[in-house]
């Protein structure tokens, strides 16, 4: 019975190797297109923060916490409460997920950057750190949770695992672990700390729960650095180990994803950011309706039917037919498709409960269907309109908006932070914040990014 549970022969030492890497890269190392992916990263997260800082989420999530929260050290992004550095890396996981507007890793559909930028942040307000160093840990921290989440990409997720939270505390733990110099023995540690603490469940998506799940991992991966740092150990193999994370929570354990290339190949570099405040497998549909949008303009009310034609992971995850709140329509590619016709339209204001139950979307919505087909790309769709005089639109979106063939610019990013953080802290301070999280790597002391969205939140 023992030798079951025994890695078997071959395996490498993934944990050890891994621990390694972290400890040993100097920022020096990351190139210079890697950094600036880095930096366009936390600057969307950023955004993203204080864009949801106001969610009826976080007012809950706050109401709970603050009793029980310690010495208020650590900013929650556009807001005026402080927290102790634990809870603000949960909070703000929270806020910048919350209105699904956050970055996205294409392969794995994770969200890197909640998770640890949630966690460094935090921590950057007890222990100050440069921008440069910040982003050596963010880019650190992101590359691990995405090339984890590699290595168990799909089964992980097909299981119903919430791949954002699950590996998201890896990645957090990394970070955190980088910044505070652990050496490899206690970042193994921190690993496995990590690794008892890696959930999120799929079944949450379209509740306010979905956010917690990189708060928490935020919050988690903040808990085994710190831990590991203390002298708490753990595992030291607890990614590869037959009773560790991979072996556990998958079918597929591919070592190579993690391992491989090192420091020469950067998945960081492949992080991608969302045009519109849903999920990402929507966007092409959203796309194609915006353009329809464009050329029927009044014939809207026109439409009879609509027919959508997508890759199959579309109703997987976004087949909510009869949506009733905000956070519902998020996964509904019926309402998205529905607001983008009519409003021409997927940003934030899209999908608030009073938009998902307005009688003209839901009008529309009950006109729209969905099919699925195997060979259609992930990020295309194929949109048929009939209208009520038999003539018939189609449109074909061969690659959405954000995704790696068409990215966002720098300047779309920009527009983006604005249009969600105008919206929370006016459009002077919302400029002075954006200005600042471009300037990182030259800030001696980046906690000033949090500071002044605090006193932004004040104003």
């Amino acid at each position: 019975m023992s030798g079951h549970h025994t890695t078997p022969p071959g395996t490498p030492e993934v944990t050890k190797r891994l621990s390694e890497w972290i400890v040993n890269l100097n920022g020096n190392d990351i190139p210079a297109e890697v950094r600036r992916e880095g930096l366009r990263t936390f600057v969307n997260w950023v955004g993203c923060a204080i864009g949801g800082a106001r969610h009826e989420t976080v007012d809950a999530a706050l109401h709970a916490v603050i009793p029980f929260s310690g010495e208020k050290t650590s900013t929650v992004l556009g807001r005026p409460e402080r927290l102790d550095a634990l809870h603000a890396a949960l909070l703000n996981g929270i806020t910048s997920h919350v209105l699904d507007y956050d970055d996205t890793h294409l392969k794995t559909i994770i969200h890197p950057a909640g998770p640890v930028v949630s966690a460094l942040l935090a921590l950057s307000e007890i222990r100050p750190m440069s921008g440069e160093d910040f982003l050596t840990a963010l880019i650190i921290g992101v590359e691990v949770e995405c090339r984890i989440g590699n290595s168990v990409y799909p089964h992980h997720y097909d299981r119903g695992w919430h791949i954002t939270g699950t590996t998201g505390v890896f990645g957090a733990a990394a970070a955190v672990g980088k910044a505070i110099g652990l050496d490899v023995q206690k970042m193994r540690w921190a690993i496995g700390l990590a690794a008892s603490q890696s959930a999120g469940l799929r079944e949450m998506f379209g509740t306010m729960t979905k956010s917690f799940h990189p708060g928490r991992a935020a919050q988690n991966g903040l808990t085994a650095a710190l831990l590991a740092e203390a002298g708490f150990d753990s595992s030291e193999r607890a990614l590869e180990a037959p009773r560790g994370f991979a072996c556990v929570m998958s079918d597929k354990q591919d070592w190579d994803e993690i391992l491989e290339g090192l420091g020469q190949r950067w998945e960081a570099a492949l992080n991608s950011y969302k045009p519109y405040a849903c999920g990402i497998v929507i966007h092409p549909s959203i796309d194609g309706c915006q353009q329809i949008r464009a050329e029927i303009g009044d014939r809207v009310k026109d439409i009879s039917r609509v027919r959508l034609t997508t890759h199959p992971l579309v109703l997987e995850l976004t087949g909510k037919r009869t949506p009733k709140t905000g956070l519902e329509g998020k996964f509904s590619v019926f309402h998205a498709a529905a607001v983008a016709l009519i409003y021409g339209d997927g940003a934030p204001t899209a999908f608030t409960d009073e938009i998902v139950n307005a009688p003209e979307v839901i009008d529309l919505r009950d006109r729209i269907d969905a099919t699925s087909n195997p060979e259609c790309h992930e990020a295309s769709v194929t949109i048929d309109v009939t209208f009520k005089d038999g003539s018939v639109l189609q449109k074909h979106v061969h690659r959405a908006i954000g995704s790696h063939d068409v990215p966002l610019t720098d300047e779309q990013i920009n527009h983006k932070f604005r249009i969600q953080s105008a919206l929370v802290v006016g459009e002077a301070l919302t400029n002075e914040v954006l200005a600042l999280c471009w300037d990182t790597p030259k800030l001696e002391d980046v906690a000033e990014i949090a500071r002044r969205s605090y006193s932004a939140g004040r104003s």
